[in-house]
């Protein structure tokens, strides 16, 4: 009989426990990392391009297969909606068909050797290589997508992988891997590993990793960035507290429904959710009154209902969490316009606070649950200051009908990205996505995390 410890999962909108998970130890993911190390190091047991491709073709078939199932997942251990997780599953299944197409581009170049004398009678060029083992640490609010864009990029540059999930959403993980390996790979290229943070931390921190990937909050993140071995490349990909810019001419039509989207999203459980909200004082009573009818009629419920919009938290102590900085924010004198309440053990209603004070939390950190702030302005000046004033630069927006404001409004906001007349919380998996400052390191999207797996190899040949 095993003696090992297991790791309950339950669904997030009641704790009802959905399935037990063996933990592993420090001598399984030593094995573990063995076994990918050896692979690595064999370079005859490397495949070839169009091998991965295969593998990648025949793991897009399985997924669009237990599409359905996976979206069902994702609702009970997420706690996502199930309108929503069904997106997600098609997002993570065109993140593999991006992969293929950008294997393609992972190719070298020619250097020019007879710039000067001595370089003269030789040819060079580059070629790409994998970097190595890859370890990634993921994040729970998307727990198939976000698998996806750790593993499938490691797959597709030749790289051995170990992925762990999100201890709240293993089991999406657990399934896309069984995937993996029917679509032909060999366990030892792609393995999961579910432990306990300190096991995790051995993992992370052994001297084989080559490449350490990591979705979720910045304390983690950073703390474990700088007890990586010597040489080891790494991405991280934290959070923001995302600042929006509305302008007196801003077309409200357009930009509340965007921004109840972008804010209350997954409850809020994204790490560019709508947050800060800096209106034009011309416009603020009539922006709040919109956003205010918006948000009392979304629908808070069972995620595995289509008829609900806004989901539970992923646990109750974020419940708890949540209630505590609403509330400390309305002590401090902020106005609550919508919400402002829990909904039982599992939910939040859907809050919209008015001025809360600049140093509260609300108003400094990132939220992660269903709660907006919004708060005015007389000098776009001072809200751009405002929003700039955080050590957090993920994504931003702007709302206005001014093509030079909108342009002159991003080129000043301090963030990777602005979204003009489009809420913080967009993105498509091909492009960029990277947090600046203690947001992130490194750049996010298939592409881009593939660049980051492989390493260039320069070959002189003497004539």
């Amino acid at each position: 009989m095993s003696n090992k410890k297991m790791l309950t999962v339950v669904q997030a909108n009641d704790g009802n426990i959905i399935d037990e998970i063996p933990l592993q130890n420090h001598r399984d993911i030593n094995n573990m990392l063995a076994a990918a190390a050896a692979l690595f190091q064999d370079r005859q047991q490397w495949l070839p391009t169009y091998q991965r491709i295969e593998i990648l073709k025949r793991l897009i078939i399985l997924m669009q297969t237990e599409a359905d199932d996976f979206a069902l997942l994702i609702a009970r251990e997420g706690g996502k909606p199930l309108t929503d997780a069904r997106i997600e599953v098609s997002r993570a299944i065109n993140g593999v068909e991006l992969a293929i197409e950008a294997i393609a581009q992972l190719r070298g170049e020619q250097i020019p050797m007879d710039l000067s004398a001595a370089g003269a009678g030789r040819l060079a060029f580059t070629t790409k290589e994998p970097v190595g083992v890859v370890v990634a640490v993921s994040a729970f609010n998307h727990p198939l997508n976000l698998i996806v864009h750790q593993v499938v990029p490691a797959i597709a540059c030749g790289c051995p992988v170990i992925i762990k999930p999100a201890a709240d959403t293993p089991l999406c993980c657990l399934r896309f891997v069984e995937l993996v390996h029917q679509a032909g790979l060999s366990s030892a290229w792609c393995q999961t590993s579910v432990c306990d943070r300190a096991t995790a931390q051995a993992l992370v921190t052994d001297p084989r990793v080559a490449f350490f990937s990591f979705i979720g909050s910045a304390k983690v993140g950073w703390d474990l960035c700088r007890q990586l071995a010597p040489g080891v490349r790494c991405a991280l990909e934290h959070g923001g507290v995302a600042p929006v810019i509305v302008a007196a001419d801003a077309d409200l039509n357009m930009a509340v429904p965007l921004l109840v989207k972008g804010g209350y999203y997954h409850a809020g459980q994204v790490c560019v959710s709508v947050q800060r909200v800096y209106v034009d004082n011309a416009i603020k009573a009539a922006f709040i009154d919109a956003l205010a009818k918006q948000v009392r009629t979304l629908v808070v419920g069972d995620p595995t209902d289509t008829a609900t919009e806004i989901g539970p938290l992923i646990r109750p102590a974020e419940v708890d969490r949540i209630e505590q900085w609403v509330n400390e924010a309305v002590t401090a004198g902020a106005q609550c316009e919508v919400g402002g309440e829990r909904l039982g053990k599992h939910h939040y209603a859907p809050t919209l606070l008015i001025d809360p004070p600049l140093n509260s939390k609300v108003s400094t950190l990132e939220i992660f649950g269903p709660v907006i702030c919004v708060y005015g302005y007389a000098e776009i000046k001072d809200a751009i200051n405002q929003a700039n004033a955080l050590p957090v630069a993920f994504q931003a927006a702007v709302f206005t009908q001014d093509i030079q404001r909108a342009i002159s409004t991003a080129q000043t906001l301090d963030a990777a990205a602005v979204m003009i007349n489009d809420h913080t919380a967009f993105r498509v998996d091909w492009m960029p996505f990277a947090g600046h400052r203690t947001s992130g390191l490194g750049v996010g999207g298939i592409a881009y995390t593939m660049d980051d797996m492989t390493q260039d190899k320069l070959l002189v040949i003497k004539g």
